[in-house]
C-alpha cells in the first residue's frame, strides 16, 4: 500500500492545527482596514490644510477669519436692540417733527464748541461722565492721573477744554448746577477764564449769576419770550463766538427717587449746591430743610416722601426747566397749577432743544445716538446693570403710587422723553441702512461699469491683433472701431463723474450744517417721520 501525498509545506503545515491556519487571512484584512483609515484620516488631514490655505488666501487678517467663523457658527445678533426688548414693542405717542428726530452736531473739537454736561443726580450720570473722559476715541485722549476724579480735556494743540464736566473742570457753577445755572454760568466763565481747569471760588459763582442775571432783557415774569426759540440759541452761544452743546442723561422716576432716598440714608445732603436763580440763592422761607442734624441719614422711606420741601420730588423737571419763568423758589409768585404747567412745558422744551440726552435703561441706545450726534466714538460698549440698589428696595404697589404721584411731573417728562429718545434712536438707525444701501448700490453700478469696460477693451483688443485679416472680413471695421474707441473713454469719464458726484453728495450731507427747513426739503427722506415708523420692522 503507498503512503498518502504530503501536502505542500511540508508536515509541518500539514500537522499544524486548523484554527491556526485561518489567522493569515484574517491579519491580512485588518491590515487593509488599518490602511484604509489611515489614507481616510490622510485625506481628511489634507483637506482641511487645503482649506486653511484657500482661506488664508483669500482672507490673510485673522479678524476676518474670525467673523467667516462666527458667520458660519451662528447669525451675529444686533447689539443695539433693546435691553428689555421693549422697543420691539414701541409705538409712539407724540408726534415730532423730522428735524426734532435728527440729531447731528458738526463738534468741532478743535474750534470753540464746548459740551455740556448737566449732572442730575442718581440718574447714572458718573458713570457716563466717566464714559467722556476715558473711553471716547479723541486725537488728543483726556489725561486721567491715578487718584484723581478730574482729567485734562484739551483741544488738539491747546490749552482750552473741550468739555465742560463734573470729571473735567468740576463743579464750576456749582455743586450738580441745574439747567438756570448752567445757561447763565458757563458763558461767563468760560469766557472769563480760558484754562482748561475752571474752578471759580463760590463767591465768584454768585458774582457771575448776579451779573448774567442782570444782563437779561426783562423781568422773568414779565417776559414771555424768555423760553422761545431765539432766546435758546442766545444762551447756546458766547460773545467770544463759543457754541455750546448741552447733554443730560434722565432716569425712570421711581427708581431714581428710590435711589436718592438710599444715598440720603447713607449721609448725602448736597449742601454744597447752590440753588442760585435770578442772581441770588433762595431763602430759608422759600426752601425750608427737611432736617434739623448735620445730614438726614438712616431716615426711613416714609419719613423722606412726607417732606413738602424734598428737592426729589419732581427734580428732573426742575433741574431742566427754566425756574426764572415761575420766579424761581418763591411759591406765591403764581398758583401751583399754573406753576406746574410752566415748569414742566419748559423742561420739555429744552430737553427737545438740547443736542443730546441719553436713558439709564438704555445704555447701548444711549451710545449708539450719542455716537452717532457728536460722530465721536466710544473705546468699549456701555454695559447695562439691571441690578441697583434701587432695584433691591421692595415696595408694595401703594407706595409705588406714592411715589409716582409725588413725581408726577417727571413721570410725564420721562414719558415724554423716552418716546423721543426711541424714535430718534429708530430713525438714526433707519437712516445708517439707507445709508448702507446706498453704497451697495454704487458698488454695483461699479462694478457693472467695470465689467462694461473690460468687455469692450477685450473686445478691441481682440480686433486690433489681426488688422488686416479683420480688414479683409469686415470692410467696416475701421468704422466700429473708432466707434468702440470713442466709446470707452466716454463711458469711464461717465462712471467716473457719476461715482464721484454720489460720493460728494453723501459727504456734504454728512458734513455740512442742516437747519430744520434745508432738513424738510431733503427728497432722500421727504416722507418724514410717517415712513420710518411704518418701515422699522422691515431692518429690525
Amino acid at each position: 500500500m503507498g503512503k498518502e501525498p504530503v501536502p505542500a509545506g511540508g508536515e509541518a503545515a500539514a500537522c499544524a492545527p486548523r484554527g491556526l491556519g485561518e489567522e493569515a487571512p484574517e491579519r491580512v484584512r485588518v491590515g487593509n482596514m488599518d490602511e484604509k483609515s489611515n489614507k481616510l484620516l490622510l485625506a481628511l488631514v489634507m483637506l482641511f490644510l487645503f482649506a486653511v490655505i484657500v482661506l488664508q488666501y483669500v482672507c490673510p487678517g485673522t479678524e476676518c477669519q474670525l467673523l467667516r467663523l462666527q458667520a458660519f457658527s451662528s447669525p451675529m445678533p444686533d447689539p443695539y436692540r433693546s435691553e428689555d426688548e421693549s422697543s420691539a414693542r414701541f409705538l409712539p405717542h407724540y408726534n415730532f417733527s423730522r428735524s426734532d428726530l435728527l440729531r447731528k452736531v458738526d463738534f468741532d473739537i478743535k474750534g470753540d464748541d464746548l459740551i455740556v454736561f448737566l449732572h442730575i443726580q442718581k440718574t447714572g450720570g458718573t458713570t457716563f461722565g466717566r464714559h467722556l473722559v476715558r473711553n471716547i476715541q479723541l486725537e488728543q485722549p483726556c489725561e486721567c492721573r491715578v487718584g484723581q476724579k478730574k482729567c485734562t480735556c484739551h483741544r488738539p494743540g491747546k490749552r482750552e477744554t473741550w468739555l465742560f464736566s463734573r470729571f473735567s473742570t468740576g463743579w464750576s457753577c456749582g455743586l450738580h448746577a441745574d439747567w438756570t445755572e448752567l445757561t447763565s454760568c458757563v458763558p461767563a466763565v468760560v469766557d472769563g477764564k480760558r484754562d482748561a481747569r475752571l474752578r471759580p471760588s463760590r463767591w465768584r459763582i454768585f458774582q457771575i449769576l448776579d451779573a448774567a442775571s442782570k444782563d437779561r432783557r426783562g423781568s422773568p415774569n414779565t417776559n414771555p419770550d424768555a423760553n422761545s426759540p431765539s432766546s435758546k440759541k442766545a444762551r447756546n452761544t458766547s460773545t467770544s463766538g463759543k457754541n455750546f452743546h448741552y447733554i443730560t442723561i434722565l432716569r425712570d422716576p421711581v427708581s431714581r427717587y428710590l435711589s436718592e432716598w438710599r444715598h440720603v440714608q447713607r449721609g448725602a445732603t448736597w449742601k454744597a449746591s447752590l440753588h442760585v436763580c435770578d442772581g441770588r440763592p433762595p431763602t430759608s422761607e422759600e426752601l425750608p430743610s427737611c432736617y434739623t442734624g448735620d445730614d438726614w441719614s438712616g431716615c426711613p422711606l416714609k419719613e423722606f416722601m412726607d417732606c413738602p420741601y424734598n428737592l426729589a420730588n419732581n427734580r428732573q423737571v426742575r433741574m431742566l426747566s427754566d425756574l426764572t419763568l415761575v420766579g424761581c423758589y418763591n411759591l406765591s409768585v403764581m398758583p401751583e397749577k399754573q406753576r406746574n404747567k410752566v415748569l414742566l412745558e419748559s423742561a420739555k422744551s429744552n430737553l427737545k432743544h438740547m443736542a443730546f440726552f441719553g436713558l439709564t435703561e438704555y445704555q447701548r441706545k444711549t451710545q449708539y445716538l450719542f455716537e452717532k450726534t457728536f460722530n465721536m466714538n466710544f473705546i468699549s460698549p456701555f454695559t447695562q446693570y439691571n441690578t441697583t440698589r434701587a432695584s433691591s428696595v421692595e415696595i408694595n404697589e401703594e407706595i409705588q403710587k406714592r411715589i409716582e404721584g409725588l413725581n408726577f411731573l417727571d413721570m410725564e417728562l420721562y414719558s415724554y422723553a423716552k418716546d423721543l429718545f426711541l424714535q430718534r434712536y429708530q430713525f438714526m438707525r433707519q437712516k445708517d441702512h439707507q445709508e448702507a444701501r446706498r453704497k451697495r448700490q454704487e458698488q454695483r453700478k461699479f462694478l457693472k461699469g467695470r465689467i462694461l469696460q473690460t468687455h469692450f477693451q477685450n473686445q478691441f483688443q481682440g480686433q486690433s491683433q489681426n488688422p488686416s485679416q479683420n480688414q479683409s472680413q469686415n470692410p467696416n471695421l475701421n468704422a466700429n472701431q473708432n466707434v468702440t474707441q470713442n466709446l470707452i473713454p466716454n463711458l469711464i469719464q461717465n462712471l467716473t463723474q457719476s461715482s464721484s458726484q454720489n460720493l460728494s453728495q453723501k459727504e456734504n450731507q454728512g458734513s455740512q450744517k442742516q437747519n430744520p427747513g434745508q432738513e424738510q426739503s431733503d427728497s432722500n427722506t421727504s416722507n418724514g417721520t410717517n415712513d420710518y415708523i411704518g418701515s422699522v420692522e422691515k431692518w429690525r
